[in-house]
Parts: C-alpha cells; sequence; structure tokens
C-alpha cells in the first residue's frame, strides 16, 4: 500500500485546509537542465534577460538556498521524483543509452502520487532515467517507463539532445520508428560530430546504420519549441481535471542550439541565447494556462537539476561578464555550491505573497512530501524516504528551519557532503568533480577555480596544495563562496558533522 487511507487533519499538515475545501490546485513542475544559480536575470544576471521567469518570482516567491538532490543529472532526477535521496540508490553519474529503469515501479513517484488522487499527469522533456528491464531494447515498447510510474503520458527525449539515441518517444515508442528500418547501434556508418563557435554555437550531426526516419525527425534546434508545443496542447486537453505536468526541459544542457530566432539575442553568446528560449518556453507554458482559465488555481515551481556546467559556451559567457553560478564556488558534477545549489522560484495566486523571498534550506527531494501536503495525501514513512513538507515555507514564512539537515550528493561517493544550519561538511578534498579545465563537457574540480578567478583556501594555481586538510567545512552564512575552508579551526565541529554523515551512509538503501 502505498497510502495510508483516509486523509488525517493532523498538527504536521495544518496548512491542509487551504485546499482542502476547494477546488484541487495544478501543479506545473519546470526542471531546467543545467541552469546555474547565476544564469537569471532575478538572481542577478545583467547580460541575460529572463523577463518570463523574473515575473514569475515577481509574482511569487524566490528561493535563496535551494538545492538540486544531486550535482548530475540523473541522480537528480531520481531524487526528485521518489523523494529518496540518489546515493542511497548508489546513484552517481549519468545513466547510459541501454540503462534499464532506474526507479522500482513499486516506489512511490511524484506522478502516482498524483494519480492517486485523481489527476492527470504527464511528462514532456528530458527523461534520462533509463526504460525497460536488462539492456534497452528501442525496437520494443519502451516498458516500464514513465507510464509504469504513474505519468499519463509522456514525450520527450530519452536521454537529452546531446546524447543516444538522438530520437524522440512518445509514450512507450520511438516516434517515426519502422519495423523495416529498426534502430541498430554499435556497428558503422554511425557516427557524431559535434561543432561549436562563439557566433553559431553547437552543432551535432548524426549519421545511424538504421532508423532513418526517427532521426530525420529529430532536430536539435526544434527541440525546445516542440516540447512546448506539447505541453500547450497537454494542457488544453486536460483542463477540465486537476493535473500534474512535469516539464524537464533540455534547456540549456549542450549542446547549445536554440532556435534561429533566438541566436545572437544575449550578450554572452549561444550560453545566453539558450537561456532566452528557455524563458520564451517559460513564457509559453505560463500564456496556455492564462489563456485556459487555469492560471488562478496553478502552483508553477521552476528549479534546476544542478548547477550550470563549465564548457566551451560557458567559458565564452564568462569572458563577456556572465557568471553561470554567480558567486558560487565550483559546477555541475562537485558537491562545492555551484554544482547543486540552484533557482526555485514558486507561484500560487492566493497562496504565495507575490515578490517574496525565502532563505529556507530546501531540496528537490522535498517536493514528495509537499505535494502529498498540498493533495492531502499522508504518507508512509517508507515511501516518504527522505523528503519534508516544505508547504509552510511556500505560502508562509516559518520562524525556524524546516529542514535542518541535508545530504548532498556529488558525481564521486568519496565526497558526499552534509550541511547542518550554517555548516557544510565534505569528507574529501577538492569538488568531487571532473578534475579538468573547460572542454566540451564540463569542468568541475580543483582547475576550474583556477580558470574562473574564484578564490578557495585549499587550492593555488588550479591545484590542491601540499598539507591542505584532509577533508572541508564551511560556514556559509558568512563564506557563501567557500573561499576558506575552517577544517583546522573547529574540530569539534567536523567531528559532530562527521558523525552525522556516517550515520546517513549507515542507513544506504540499495
Amino acid at each position: 500500500m502505498r497510502l495510508l487511507g483516509l486523509f488525517k487533519i493532523t498538527l504536521q499538515f495544518v496548512m491542509l485546509p487551504l485546499v482542502a475545501a476547494e477546488k484541487a490546485p495544478n501543479v506545473v513542475l519546470i526542471y531546467a537542465d543545467d541552469l546555474g544559480y547565476g544564469d537569471l536575470s532575478c538572481y542577478g544576471a545583467t547580460k541575460v534577460q529572463t523577463p518570463n521567469i523574473d515575473k514569475l518570482a515577481n509574482e511569487g516567491r524566490r528561493f535563496t538556498d535551494a538545492h538540486s538532490p544531486s550535482a548530475v543529472c540523473t541522480p537528480s532526477r531520481y531524487g526528485l521524483l521518489t523523494g529518496e535521496y540518489p546515493f542511497r540508490k548508489d546513484l552517481w553519474g549519468p545513466c547510459g543509452h541501454e540503462q534499464s529503469l532506474l526507479i522500482d515501479t513499486e516506489k512511490l513517484t511524484l506522478s502516482q502520487l498524483f494519480k492517486d488522487k485523481g489527476y492527470a499527469t504527464a511528462v514532456v522533456g528530458k527523461w534520462h532515467l533509463g526504460f525497460g528491464e536488462g539492456k534497452t531494447d528501442w525496437n520494443k515498447p519502451l516498458r516500464p517507463g514513465p507510464l509504469e510510474l504513474g505519468f499519463d503520458y509522456y514525450f520527450g527525449v530519452p536521454k537529452v539532445n546531446s546524447g543516444f539515441p538522438y530520437v524522440y518517444v512518445e509514450n512507450d515508442r520511438v516516434v517515426g520508428w519502422e519495423a523495416s528500418d529498426p534502430l541498430v547501434f554499435g556497428q558503422k556508418p554511425y557516427s557524431i560530430t559535434t561543432t561549436y563557435s562563439k557566433e553559431a554555437g553547437q552543432k551535432t550531426e548524426n549519421k545511424f546504420s538504421g532508423g532513418k526516419k526517427a532521426h530525420a525527425l529529430y532536430d536539435d534546434e526544434r527541440t525546445g519549441t516542440l516540447l512546448v508545443e506539447k505541453s500547450v496542447k497537454w494542457i488544453s486537453e486536460n483542463k477540465e481535471k486537476p493535473f500534474f505536468l512535469y516539464m524537464p526541459t533540455t534547456n540549456i544542457h549542450h549542446p547549445f542550439t536554440p532556435a534561429p530566432r533566438f541566436k545572437g539575442t544575449s550578450q554572452c553568446g549561444p550560453y545566453g541565447d539558450f537561456i532566452h528560449e528557455l524563458d520564451w518556453m517559460v513564457g509559453e507554458v505560463v500564456k496556455s494556462l492564462e489563456e485556459n482559465g487555469l492560471i488562478d488555481n496553478t502552483l508553477i515551481i521552476f528549479t534546476s537539476d544542478n548547477g550550470g556546467m563549465m564548457n566551451e559556451p560557458a567559458q565564452y559567457a564568462f569572458t563577456q561578464g556572465h557568471e553561470i553560478n554567480g558567486d558560487l564556488l565550483g559546477f555541475k558534477f562537485g558537491v562545492w555550491e555551484g554544482g547543486h545549489r540552484v533557482p526555485f522560484i514558486a507561484k500560487w495566486p492566493g497562496k504565495i505573497a507575490p515578490g517574496t523571498q525565502s532563505d529556507q534550506l530546501l531540496c528537490g527531494v522535498d517536493m514528495l512530501a509537499t505535494f502529498a501536503a498540498i493533495t492531502g495525501q499522508t504518507i508512509e514513512k517508507e515511501q516518504l524516504a527522505d523528503s519534508i513538507n516544505l508547504l509552510p515555507a511556500l505560502i508562509g514564512d516559518p520562524e525556524k528551519a524546516l529542514r535542518e539537515e541535508l545530504v548532498l550528493s556529488p558525481n564521486r561517493s568519496t565526497h558526499l557532503a552534509i550541511r547542518k544550519g550554517e555548516w557544510l561538511y565534505i569528507g574529501a578534498k577538492g569538488s568531487g568533480g571532473f578534475n579538468k579545465g573547460p572542454g566540451h563537457h564540463a569542468a568541475g574540480g580543483p582547475s576550474c577555480v583556477k580558470f574562473v578567478g574564484d578564490v578557495n583556501s585549499d587550492i593555488v594555481n588550479g591545484k590542491i596544495k601540499k598539507g591542505a586538510p584532509p577533508a572541508q567545512l564551511y560556514n556559509l552564512s558568512s563564506d557563501r563562496s567557500q573561499t576558506t575552508n575552517l577544517y583546522d579551526e573547529h574540530p569539534e565541529v567536523v567531528k559532530t558533522m562527521k558523525g552525522l554523515l556516517k550515520s546517513y551512509k549507515s542507513i544506504t538503501k540499495k
């Protein structure tokens, strides 16, 4: 059993009467890809303009201490949908194109939570959580998949627009698949060529030994517009009942391939242009809600799956004065703040006070408990996992922190970290991210500190200096940029935090 019978009003869910006697609210969750803390004008960016997302913040609440479940895409999506820290599943890196479904179909997900309450549910965008059992066979129905996890409808890209297999999937089939021309991998003349220039952005050219029609339908520069069209159509078709739309965009993951009309519109090259397309996408979804008379009864949440990553377009943007993660240290893949502190904006007319800001600590895993509270459902402790109800922080101003502790996951298990109040403890040296300079994919290790000009007391010329402490301790209330490792100055705090992190590791579930 996923749910504990009838809804019970308890002190834990004091906000439930707000929704219990009213029409069930729609929920739209927009999950951007690789969008950094400094990538929006409402979070301080000056070289890009994000008027539609800024409007959400002006009409809702902007959070300053929100974190993705991981600094990496696949684990972060797992944590968002299940409410469980991805390290408990031993998830650290992105999944490949033949990965089986990573979420147990018996596990409660956001989609199943809403479906159990009578909601229509859809996911439109990047999935990146695998399909099927065993090695994925792209020539057969892709089950189990999103439809077995509580989604009524799925359309999008299986991995991301920079990865295999360069096709769209609708529900459980590859769009355009033909039995006479099946998809084949690992055989010539299969090839991928990606080119980049600051003027033209990135473009990926693909040649395959099979699935020509399916691959011909795929277009990087068309993907953002297509996801909007599918989302808007689905909203219109399901407006008569409450719905949950999960929209994990491919923007702004590389390759940076916005539609032609967005090219050259920002002051920081293709990186900023891709952000402009993302902002347009958000605006179109909001417009659809308004045109269908749904905006006043819809909770919209906008956030990102991890921090921004340092690659060639981001490097160029940096030279133009755009800091993708703002004043935060590090990037995607690493456990420093730049890897997982992300924008988080919530708008809910009549419930969330407009133009407000919150410093509450929160994480993507908290959406499960929060949505359960909104829909009046009580969840078994095992299914609740690591999720905490943050509804009071959405619609009110709690005097105390609702979340006291937070486990933070990078690309490496050695760098699992723990946050408690103002303190952040990392059980190893460095970020645990990629230890190389800017390239096609990313940089997140010590070398990135040298590149972007950030300061960290353990790093000299892009390398961990000799004699650096064996682990790291930062006071984020006074040093959010993590300039100074306080490991040697506060041994008692280190002892406490190390023990706390160990206690989480000891209850890891596989």
